[in-house]
């Protein structure tokens, strides 16, 4: 590993979508966002609907939008492991507004809380995902 980089791994569940050594990896975390650097302290985290920031070489080079997840944290490494992620340029704007407006009548067509619980998660995925498109 080069010296001042930090490990940065993204799995989805259909595949490794990033493994490259990065300067830091900006996370959004369910308590708010963090970012990691190399001998960042150890740290398991759940991740909300959100968008992955990669730095290297003084920018962002990439950015990348997780429905949600884990991430783990070492002094050396940084793994998410993401429910669903998509890169930020390649989102369609269009059918992000129509999964949401679908998310939206699925929370009115709810018959439990279960369903409720469900359509919320996929509103608040939606609507971050709408966000992250511009």
């Amino acid at each position: 590993m080069a010296e001042g980089k930090v490990a940065f791994e993204l799995v989805s569940p259909e595949r490794l979508l990033l493994s490259e050594e990065v300067d830091m990896v900006e996370v959004p975390g369910e308590e708010g966002d963090f970012g990691v650097l190399v001998r960042h302290a150890p740290l398991i985290s759940t991740l909300r609907p959100g968008v992955i920031k990669v730095h290297d070489g003084g920018s962002v080079t990439q950015r990348i939008f997780v429905a949600g997840g884990f991430a783990e944290v070492t002094p050396q490494r940084c793994t998410v492991l993401a429910e669903e992620a998509v890169e930020v340029g390649e989102i369609d704007r269009a059918a992000a507004e129509q999964r949401l407006s679908d998310a939206r009548d699925d929370l009115l067509d709810a018959k439990d809380e279960a369903q409720k619980a469900t359509a919320e998660r996929q509103i608040k995925v939606a609507e971050e995902l709408v966000k992250a498109a511009g």
